[in-house]
């Protein structure tokens, strides 16, 4: 397989070693930070494919090492839970994180969903030949092949997630997703976390790319069904 590099964000250094190992047996690359400062120094040298992040950090905090790597970035980033209030804090804040597991947790459990996430990724990354690559909806573009998506020219950061949810919706215009659909499609039917996931995400995608979030122009709720994708690709 193409090898990647996953940057750990751990400060008990037990857990960052151990997470390590097992990732580096399963053919990746590894490099291990024990401070949110450190972190996002190796973020931006080593260019990560993908990142596991500690909530509770010294120097500066994994919620906002999160916020700091999102404005650069749209790589997936797993984020480590001590307890279920910062579990809530996550999917409430809507910080860009795409999966959550929380402590105390299988090594092999987090592996297993890192190749989730990269499987993930990398399908959204890499549109079929025969797709356009750019979606055009007025004022909205989506580059799906370069993860990027622009308002009236200008760029707008999106998470891993934000992007594929977008992306699933805006590639099929017109037709009414369920909550559960949209969770079983974007984050896996054995992710963790709940429905209200994906209205958090659509609220965030929505802040970002609508003129008017109260009153969206492209994300429509479906009232007791869901959301649809409103707009014709030019």
């Amino acid at each position: 397989m193409k090898e990647h590099t996953i940057l750990i964000v751990e400060d008990e250094k037990e857990i960052g070693e151990l997470v390590k190992d097992y990732l580096e047996r399963a053919g990746y690359q590894v490099v291990l930070a024990f401070d949110g400062k450190e972190g996002l120094h190796l973020f931006y040298e080593k260019k990560p494919t993908l990142v596991v992040l500690d909530i509770m950090l010294p120097e500066i905090d994994g919620i906002e090492v999160c916020r700091m790597i999102r404005t650069a970035s749209s790589i997936p980033i797993i984020m480590m839970t001590a307890k279920k209030s910062e579990t809530d804090k996550i999917i409430g804040l809507g910080i860009g994180a795409d999966d959550y597991v929380t402590k105390p947790f299988s090594p092999g459990e987090l592996v297993a969903r890192i190749k989730a996430q990269l499987r993930r990724y990398i399908h959204f990354s890499a549109p079929a030949e025969n797709q356009n690559q750019t979606l055009k909806f007025g004022q909205l573009e989506i580059d799906l092949k370069g993860y990027n998506v622009y308002v009236h020219g200008k760029p707008i950061h999106l998470s891993a997630k934000e992007f594929q949810l977008l992306h699933f919706l805006a590639t099929h215009p017109g037709q009414v997703f369920s909550k559960e659909q949209l969770f079983n499609q974007i984050w896996g039917f054995d992710s963790y976390g709940d429905l209200n996931t994906v209205t958090v995400y659509i609220r965030k995608i929505r802040e970002k790319i609508e003129p008017d979030p109260s009153n969206p122009t492209f994300i429509k709720t479906v009232w007791g069904i869901g959301y649809k994708f409103e707009g014709s690709s030019s």
